[in-house]
């Protein structure tokens, strides 16, 4: 396989609406990003009527999930998933890689790309944004909980909790790969 000369950022939407609005903002001001949509991420934007300027989107309609060869081909600097629904973190903690989200996921850390990943559900109770601009009150379950703090333990991946800190753990990447080309 021929490998890319200009390495991209794969992101990563699941079905979450929880801070969609914000991850949008983040990734339309980035460089070189990949859209990679999860079925229920493609729903979730056109029912929150979201849009994104990003130039390259994959969406989960394969059954092996095609777009992961770019990762042995190197394209990847970094995977960001945000936001992540509590059921994209369960998937991934136990192993399991059976939609396009998942999948970029396991193949990502099989290929020692770094993961960003912005878990829904790191409080007992989180205030999120619902369709058509509503705030409701959410109550993530003791699993829910527990799956994210065994993420945090993976190797090569960052779980991160807020939208502060998912901005600041992307400039600190994007900042470590700068340092590391000259």
């Amino acid at each position: 396989m021929k490998p890319v000369q200009k390495q991209r950022m794969a992101w990563a939407l699941t079905g979450s609406g929880h801070y969609l609005r914000e991850c949008i903002d983040i990734f339309n001001k980035l460089e070189d990003v990949d859209l990679f949509l999860s079925k229920a991420a493609a729903e979730i934007l056109q029912q929150y009527g979201y849009h994104h300027n990003v130039g390259k989107v994959y969406q989960d309609k394969t059954a092996s999930a095609v777009p992961v060869e770019l990762f042995y081909r190197g394209a990847y600097h970094t995977v960001v998933i945000a936001p992540t629904t509590s059921n994209t973190v369960a998937k991934m903690v136990y192993g399991i890689s059976d939609n396009l989200v998942t999948n970029i996921f396991a193949q990502a850390g099989k290929c020692r790309v770094p993961n960003i990943v912005f878990a829904c559900d790191t409080e007992e109770e989180v205030e999120s944004e619902a369709p058509r601009n509503n705030m409701v009150k959410v109550y993530p379950r003791r699993i829910d909980l527990e799956n994210t703090a065994k993420l945090k333990a993976f190797e090569e991946t960052t779980v991160v909790e807020n939208m502060q800190q998912l901005d600041s753990a992307i400039q600190a990447r994007l900042a470590c790969l700068k340092a590391s080309s000259f």
